[in-house]
């Protein structure tokens, strides 16, 4: 299936979606406290979601029982909404996914709870700078695959390895599109495979592990955690290419 090139009509309406993703992130962060829950964090999110005349697009995807991933310390991505009550310490990563209009928005971040740990500020920094020094090197006519290598490449210099298996993603009126953007390169050679061209639309979203770069999932079939069993980390935009550059979408 080929990569959809967009129209501006089209990437508008991405962005709205995607700004609705954006402050319903924020909406997180500041909430983000010991002793909230898990599922009242989910319940405000999907209630913010709503109120814009959006949908919370996770929310049934491929049987998805909530609005909001919520990824706590070693859950890396895909966490359900519990009970927990977040403790001092802790880091939770949220993901959020938006229909307004027939398209898509899709972003995530992870967030410290109190005072966290060097390691845990470390993780997340890893995350973070990887998504944007991806973005700022985006340009038209690079190779996906370069873009996969220049991810690996960052997160390995700080020490840590990109997550297995899971990826990127090009977004529009389906939630996950063409093409597939792994945080690692896969096959060999960067100047391989399909090329960025002004008009796509594409998720970036780099998944961080400590030393196991294999996945397991758990028991309830989502969490995805890695093998190493230890702390993981998750950030995510949805940006358009536009005059040759990538525009982030999903900003709150």
């Amino acid at each position: 299936m080929a990569i959809a090139i967009r129209k501006n009509v089209e990437i508008e309406k991405l962005r709205a979606a995607n700004k609705i993703v954006g402050e319903t992130l924020n909406l997180m962060r500041e909430n983000t406290r010991v002793g909230a829950s898990l599922k009242e964090l989910d319940a405000m999110a999907e209630d913010y979601i709503r109120s814009q005349g959006a949908l919370p697009s996770f929310k049934g995807l491929y049987g998805f029982p909530n609005a909001v991933c919520t990824s706590v310390n070693e859950v890396i991505i895909h966490g359900i909404p519990s009970d927990y009550k977040l403790q001092e310490g802790d880091i939770v990563g949220y993901d959020i996914g938006t229909k307004f209009e027939g398209y898509y928005g899709d972003a995530a971040i992870t967030v410290g709870v109190g005072q966290i740990s060097e390691t845990d500020e470390k993780l997340i920094a890893c995350a973070k700078d990887t998504l944007y020094y991806a973005i700022e090197n985006i340009k038209d006519g690079m190779r996906f695959k370069e873009l996969s290598y220049l991810m690996q490449e960052f997160i390995l210099s700080r020490g840590f390895v990109p997550l297995r298996d899971f990826c990127g993603h090009g977004i529009g009126k389906q939630p996950h599109e063409e093409p597939q953007i792994p945080n690692y390169l896969d096959g060999g050679n960067p100047k391989a495979g399909p090329k960025i061209k002004n008009g796509m639309v594409f998720c970036i979203e780099p998944m961080i592990c400590q030393k196991e770069a294999k996945p397991v999932i758990l028991e309830n079939g989502w969490d995805v955690v890695s093998k190493d069993g230890l702390r993981g980390s998750h950030y995510e935009h949805t940006v358009a290419v536009v005059g040759g550059k990538a525009e982030i979408l999903s900003q709150g």
